[in-house]
């Protein structure tokens, strides 16, 4: 094992370490065994949004895709933490009127799009926020879909008792190995059920789920397909998770979640990697992720300019100008 990644992020200005943020990975084979990490590769956390290409395999696997006759589209949105632009809320709302619901059924509530663009074009034209904005909506829409395609019912479909979130609670043990008394369940940002547990056994679900999809096993095959072949319906313009799967030719599956949490497949060479921020700092995503991907050689040294802007992320101050620097500590002389 290695655990000789220095993945620690520090905030730099005038020259000086002004804020740290301590990180946590798990680097896992396909065959579960854990290759590398940093600090705790056992650190205990909640998963949120990490978990969205797993919560979409029961749907996948009661035929819902086919009955509906939804595609890859959906399946990205479903699968993504979108920005909230209108071609994100457009196939949502779609997805709703497929099962004969509206945007008031979604259990979300509605906040501002995480991508500049969505929100910009939200002020510029003066529209109300929605729970279809939330970057979970499409999440939700699969869900009340997976009620009704099996006549369930839709109300309460966010609550741990519902059939559609115990379904999923099967396939989050079966995924990560961890026996239903061992996982940790919450109330996502969202509303509906979120897990928990050490972040090396999610890793193993994202090594599990890229060499699935290599081996050409159908489900996580469509699944790594829809993300990797539509970044922009997984994150949005810009946005990080849109522009490493873009750069990256779809080599990498990447979804990132709410709380300094972040998840990568690399189907090709059969990796799952997870990376917790100690503090939460969405900030200090991405340095470490992206030298995790060097050390790898799934990226090279001198990276492309959309990425090696988020290696050395600048500071700026109110007037737009740099007065510093989020970098990894290591970087840092």
């Amino acid at each position: 094992m290695d655990y000789s990644h220095e993945l620690d992020v520090v905030a730099i200005r005038g020259g000086r370490v002004e804020s740290c943020h301590r990180v946590h990975a798990a680097i896992v084979a396909d065959d579960d065994t854990l290759i590398g990490g940093a600090r705790n590769p056992q650190e205990v956390t909640f998963w949120r949004s990490c978990s969205k290409p797993f919560q979409i395999i029961p749907f996948i696997q009661a035929g819902g895709l086919d009955e509906l006759g939804w595609g890859s589209d959906e399946l990205a949105v479903a699968c993504g933490s979108h920005g909230g632009e209108p071609e994100h809320v457009a196939i949502v709302e779609r997805m709703l009127h497929d099962v004969g619901r509206e945007e008031g059924d979604l259990a979300c509530g509605p906040h501002e799009p995480l991508s500049p663009r969505g929100a910009k074009l939200v002020r510029e034209c003066g529209k109300t926020l929605t729970r279809l904005h939330n970057n979970c909506s499409g999440k939700h829409a699969a869900m009340l879909a997976r009620a009704e395609i099996t006549g369930w019912p839709t109300h309460s479909y966010d609550r741990l008792e519902h059939p559609v979130q115990q379904a999923i609670l099967a396939y989050m043990t079966k995924w990560t190995d961890l026996a239903p008394p061992e996982m940790l369940l919450a109330i996502d940002g969202c509303g509906v059920v979120v897990f928990g547990g050490p972040i090396e056994r999610m890793a193993r679900a994202y090594a599990r789920l890229g060499a699935a999809a290599r081996s050409g096993e159908e489900i996580p095959q469509l699944i790594v397909s829809a993300m990797t072949g539509h970044p922009f319906l997984v994150g949005g313009t810009e946005r990080f998770d849109s522009v490493l799967m873009e750069e990256t030719g779809g080599a990498v599956l990447s979804k990132t979640g709410a709380e300094g949490v972040h998840s990568l497949a690399i189907p090709e060479i059969g990796v799952g990697v997870t990376i917790k921020v100690e503090d939460g700092a969405q900030r200090a995503l991405y340095p470490p992720l992206l030298r995790i991907l060097q050390n790898l050689k799934v990226l090279p040294s001198v990276l492309p300019p959309r990425l090696a802007e988020y290696m050395h992320k600048p500071l700026k101050n109110s007037r737009g100008e740099q007065v510093g620097e989020v970098m990894l500590a290591a970087d840092f002389s």
